[in-house]
């Protein structure tokens, strides 16, 4: 299973945020990686908690004939054509497309896999869970149903 977080929290040339990832998708199947299934979208605060505007948020299963390497390099140029300038990092954004897990692929470089902080996130795994429940985690052995629901009572992703 491959899987893939989209989140955005600030509009682009699509439109809002919710427009940007839904274009997002669009732009993913126009170049030959199928969506097999995805995630409501879900709001979140930013992490860490600064000024900017909320996330939305989600998660999609995909195929694709392309490796890990290939398929993060088109990630980070659909992010470049919907308005994503890398700088600061955890800074305000038009789009974020993480590779979080290539079937069972484990990695720490050049490619990590899975995403190193994907358990740790609300805004991660309520969409993750929601879209791949059984997907166990490579390194740690849980469910994305599991560390969904071990999360800390107050952490942030709510469905819109």
């Amino acid at each position: 299973m491959i899987l893939i977080g989209l989140g955005a929290n600030l509009p682009s040339a699509a439109g809002a945020p919710e427009a940007t990832l839904e274009a997002a998708l669009a732009a993913l199947e126009a170049d030959g990686v199928r969506i097999l299934a995805r995630s409501r979208w879900y709001r979140s605060a930013p992490v860490p908690p600064s000024a900017q505007p909320d996330y939305v948020n989600g998660a999609a299963i995909v195929e694709t004939a392309l490796g890990p390497a290939d398929l993060l390099a088109l990630l980070h140029r659909i992010e470049a054509r919907f308005g994503r300038v890398r700088g600061a990092a955890n800074e305000a954004r038009t789009l974020d497309l993480d590779l979080l897990a290539y079937h069972d692929r484990v990695s720490d470089g050049p490619v990590i896999l899975p995403h190193p902080r994907l358990h740790e996130r609300a805004f991660v795994l309520r969409p993750l869970a929601e879209v791949a429940p059984h997907w166990r985690h490579p390194r740690l052995g849980q469910t994305a149903a599991s560390l969904a629901k071990n999360l800390p009572p107050d952490a942030d992703a709510s469905p819109l």
